[in-house]
C-alpha cells in the first residue's frame, strides 16, 4: 500500500510514501546479514565509471536464498521484513531442521504459513517447483534461467510472469516486460506475485529522500557546455540540435537496442517491443 502525505511542508506536497502494513518485524536476522560496501560509482582504480552515485544511508545486505534447494523439508514463515536494498519485502523462514533463510516474500504470504519446495510441493503461494510441475496459467515469480543457478527473473516488487505453454523440454513464459520466452522445464519458479505491488506508485517528493537512497543530483546535458556534452552550448534555451538524443559520450540515448546475444535469440518467441 501507499499513502498520500499531508502537505505540511513544500517538500511533502507531492510525496506518496509506502505503508508498511505487511511488515511484522523491524530487526533482521543477524546471521543472514552482510556489510554493503559503497563504491561511490568508482572502480578498483578510483576512476568514476558510474555517475550520480554516492552517499546514502548505511545499509546491510540480507542474504536471500534464490535456489530453494531444501526439497521436501517444510519451512514456517516467522516474519515479513523490509529490505533496504530491494523494492520487495522479504520473509524469514525456519526449516524443520533448524536452518534459517530469507526469501523474496510473495504477495499474500502470512506469518505462520508453511511453505515447501520440490516437485511434490502443492500449488500454493510461496512454494517452489520446477516449471514442468506447475499447471498452465499460473502466476509465478523468482524464475530460473538455468537449472540450479538460482532465480533471476521477476524478483522486484509487484513483478510476476505467467506460464502459458509446455512443449517438449521447454516451457513458454510471458515475462513482466511482455516478452514471450522459452525456458527449460527443469528450471524452478515460485508460485504467486512478488510482494509490495504498490511500490510503483511511490513518489519521493523531495531531494533529501533521493540522497538517502544514494542518488546524487543529475545535471541536464542542455545545461552543460558543448565540450562536456553533445547537447550543451547555445545562447539561452536551445534545442539539442540533432536527430536524436545522445549520451555525454555521443552514443544514442533513447530507443537504441543493445541486445547482442544471438546464442539465445531462438529462445525468444515474441520480443517485448512487439504488440
Amino acid at each position: 500500500m501507499a499513502k498520500k502525505i499531508k502537505p505540511v511542508t513544500p517538500g511533502l506536497r507531492f510525496r506518496i510514501a509506502p505503508v508498511f502494513d505487511e511488515i511484522t518485524s523491524s530487526k533482521p536476522e543477524k546471521s543472514l546479514l552482510k556489510t554493503l560496501k559503497k563504491s561511490g560509482g568508482r572502480n578498483s582504480k578510483g576512476k568514476m565509471t558510474v555517475r550520480n552515485i554516492g552517499g546514502g544511508h548505511k545499509r546491510k545486505i540480507r542474504l536471500i536464498d534464490f535456489k530453494r534447494v531444501k526439497d521436501g523439508i517444510n519451512a514456517i514463515v516467522k516474519s515479513i521484513e523490509y529490505d533496504p536494498t530491494r523494492s520487495a519485502n522479504i520473509a524469514l523462514i525456519y526449516y524443520k531442521d533448524g536452518v534459517k533463510s530469507y526469501i523474496i516474500s510473495p504477495h499474500g504470504l502470512k506469518v505462520g504459513q508453511v511453505i515447501n519446495s520440490g516437485d511434490d510441493a502443492p500449488i500454493e503461494i510461496g512454494n517452489c517447483l520446477s516449471l514442468a510441475k506447475i499447471p498452465l496459467g499460473n502466476i509465478i515469480h523468482n524464475i530460473e534461467l538455468f537449472p540450479g543457478k538460482g532465480a533471476s527473473i521477476a524478483r522486484s516488487a509487484g513483478s510476476y510472469a505467467q506460464l502459458l505453454a509446455k512443449e517438449g523440454k521447454y516451457a513458454s513464459v510471458k515475462l513482466p516486460s511482455g516478452e514471450m520466452r522459452r525456458i527449460l522445464s527443469t528450471c524452478n519458479a515460485t508460485i504467486g506475485q512478488v510482494s509490495n505491488p504498490e511500490n510503483k506508485n511511490r513518489k519521493l517528493g523531495r531531494a533529501g529522500t533521493s540522497r538517502r537512497l544514494g542518488k546524487r543530483p543529475t545535471v541536464r546535458g542542455s545545461a552543460m557546455s558543448p565540450d562536456a556534452h553533445p547537447h550543451g552550448g547555445g545562447e539561452g534555451r536551445a534545442g539539442i540540435g540533432m536527430s536524436h538524443p545522445k549520451t555525454p559520450w555521443g552514443k544514442p540515448a533513447l530507443g537504441k537496442r543493445t541486445r547482442r546475444n544471438k546464442r539465445t535469440d531462438k529462445m525468444i518467441l515474441r520480443k517485448r517491443y512487439e504488440k
